[in-house]
């Protein structure tokens, strides 16, 4: 009912009927007061719609008397000079002060800021791609393959040599072995005997870890004696194959001595 007059732009009576809907809305308990509620907020919605596309064609429009009331105000003109000085048509610059000129110029540039042009210290960037150089490389990645082909060959070949020595090492520990049951084949050798090197610890380990390839390939053997330490014999050739058949039987220890322990 109260349209046209919520749709003037000096008008209040919207926002004082969307206040008022928020007043009641604190009491709404039932559905359909809440409907009625979202119902209002839809008319209100089209209404400020309404009044804000009316606010913003009174806005657009440019009054030209009016733009230049106001500049000429702005620069400094005095009314009463004017009706004064109106005969006097010689003077080109009229009743106007000298430096209102100089005035409008100084506000003006703040409404014409510009970002400063960019420019090249060394010249525009040139629109042809440049020609690619040929580049010779060949040589170098051949001497480059050679050298990459030999680091693995030489650390092949010091790990042949490495295996090598460990095999000869385990040969020779089990003809010791093999030579002292020859000579006395009914005395056991105590484990700790045979390994350990009274004046050095670290053949000591060497020693354990060689002979731990002939029990591994089934060449000797560990048991315990009578007082429960350990004792080792070369297995016989003829048990060998029932050896090899067991060889998923075989259990695997690990033997911890520190230098305490070897002293």
């Amino acid at each position: 009912e109260n349209r046209e007059s919520m749709l003037n732009s000096k008008s209040n009576k919207l926002t004082e009927a969307l206040e008022e809907a928020n007043r009641l809305f604190d009491g709404v308990s039932r559905a359909r007061e809440a409907a009625l509620d979202a119902q209002f907020l839809v008319i209100a919605s089209n209404i400020g719609k309404e009044k804000a596309n009316e606010l913003h064609s009174g806005m657009s429009a440019f009054d030209s008397g009016a733009f230049a009331e106001d500049l000429l105000t702005f620069m400094g003109i005095n009314r009463t000079e004017v009706e004064e000085t109106d005969d006097s048509e010689d003077d080109p610059g009229g009743f106007l002060p000298s430096d209102a000129w100089q005035k409008i110029g100084e506000e003006a540039p703040k409404y014409f800021r510009r970002a400063p042009t960019f420019h090249y210290m060394m010249g525009s960037f040139k629109s042809d791609p440049p020609v690619p150089k040929q580049r010779i490389e060949r040589q170098k990645k051949a001497t480059r393959g050679k050298a990459e082909r030999a680091m693995p060959a030489q650390l092949k070949k010091m790990e042949e040599s490495h295996q090598e020595a460990t095999e000869k090492e385990v040969e020779r520990i089990l003809g010791i072995l093999q030579t002292h049951f020859e000579n006395d084949p009914n005395t056991p050798i105590s484990f700790f005997d045979f390994v350990i090197d009274p004046n050095s610890y670290a053949r000591t380990v060497e020693n354990m870890f060689h002979v731990s390839f002939l029990i591994r390939d089934g060449l000797a053997k560990i048991k315990l004696d009578e007082d429960e330490l350990p004792v080792i014999e070369p297995t016989k050739p003829s048990a060998r194959g029932d050896e090899d058949s067991r060889a998923g039987q075989r259990n695997q220890v690990v033997i911890s001595l520190d230098q305490k322990e070897w002293k």
